[in-house]
């Protein structure tokens, strides 16, 4: 693809409103094609220009990242995105506004990017693209098209929402709730994580868990030096499986097309799995188990019956307002409601 269908950063970067302009902002990514992901496209718009810009071409994209790191930013569903920016750019912007936020807020049930447009523009837009390679180059015209509409209502819409959302004076709430979906993001990525805890391993004993941190960690160099995402090695239900059987004292029924140096590797794995010491195997996490109590569970449904009647008169669903699990550690007094509840959801369930 020509290189007029991107612009260059500094040109962007000249032509970006100052100060509180609007300013809208996605990404595409590659984590369904490649090991380690990669922002494979930015899509900006202000006023009406739809800008693409290629971080894959031979360009520092820094002067951009700079001018984010003061930028009051419109995004949609920006959890992900704002992940990636902070494992490459090692930055969110200050003021970041989530459309699929304001959206929850009002009450839409259905709250997806194409279902919004459909709904205040009556636009229907292409699904087509969603899970294309953004990595390879050049892109097609239709994966172009969807990148600039993945943008080019996003602007009017934040207009339409936040009008709406200052009428029902929601407004407030919206910014507090934006500020802490970014704060959970940025301590998210802080935690030290231990990746091979998949969905699935909490069922494991300790036995098992020490066959899965070793399947885990083989799956994961493959998948690096094949370059590509870690379910194309084995899935997380193949490890959980393996690790079951193994635990078991049964032996690993091999895909078939798994190949001979890959397996070679494989029972290499778990073989030193198998000479790990029984003092160093992984431990479960404790989990406190509630013991049933009447006192409790009346307490519970009484919190959740006056949820539920909140969001009813409000018209948004309850658990926007509060989860089940957020109420349950609230009265069985497992933790403070400044620390679960932001300020808005503590005043409407006055607690």
């Amino acid at each position: 693809m020509p290189d007029s269908q991107y612009i260059k950063v500094d040109p962007l970067v000249d032509a970006l409103p100052s100060g509180s302009g609007l300013v809208g902002l996605d990404l595409e990514a590659d984590s369904l094609y490649r090991h380690t992901e990669r922002i494979c496209l930015v899509q900006v718009c202000f006023g009406e220009d739809v800008e693409l810009i290629d971080p894959l071409a031979d360009e520092s994209l820094d002067r951009l990242i700079e001018w984010l790191k003061t930028a009051e930013i419109w995004m949609h569903g920006a959890d992900y995105d704002m992940s990636l920016m902070l494992r490459e750019w090692k930055m969110v912007p200050p003021l970041l506004f989530d459309t699929q936020i304001a959206a929850q807020l009002l009450g839409h049930e259905r709250f997806g990017y194409a279902s919004l447009v459909e709904q205040y523009f009556g636009v229907e837009l292409s699904k087509s693209s969603q899970k294309a390679d953004w990595g390879k180059r050049p892109l097609s015209p239709t994966m172009l098209e969807y990148a600039r509409n993945d943008v080019r209502y996003l602007l009017p819409l934040a207009d339409a929402v936040e009008t709406k959302l200052k009428e029902l004076g929601r407004y407030d709430w919206f910014l507090e709730s934006c500020q802490a979906a970014q704060d959970r993001v940025v301590a998210r990525e802080a935690e030290v994580k231990e990746s091979w805890r998949i969905n699935g391993s909490g069922k494991l004993k300790p036995s098992g868990l020490r066959f899965l941190k070793s399947l885990w960690e083989w799956r994961d160099k493959e998948a690096a030096a094949w370059n590509r995402p870690s379910f194309m090695v084995a899935t997380n239900r193949d490890l959980i499986s393996w690790s079951m059987d193994l635990s078991d004292g049964k032996r690993i029924q091999f895909p078939p097309k798994l190949r001979r140096d890959r397996r070679e590797r494989l029972e290499r794995a778990v073989k030193s799995a198998n000479e790990v010491p029984e003092e160093d195997w992984p431990t479960r996490p404790k989990r406190v188990r509630r013991k049933f109590d009447e006192s409790f569970e009346s307490r519970l449904k009484v919190e959740l019956e006056k949820r539920n009647k909140i969001g009813e008169e409000l018209g948004i669903d309850p658990s926007v307002i509060a989860s089940r699990g957020i109420l349950e550690q609230l009265v069985g007094g497992q933790s403070d409601p400044e620390t679960l509840l932001l300020k808005w959801q503590r005043a409407l369930l006055q607690f």
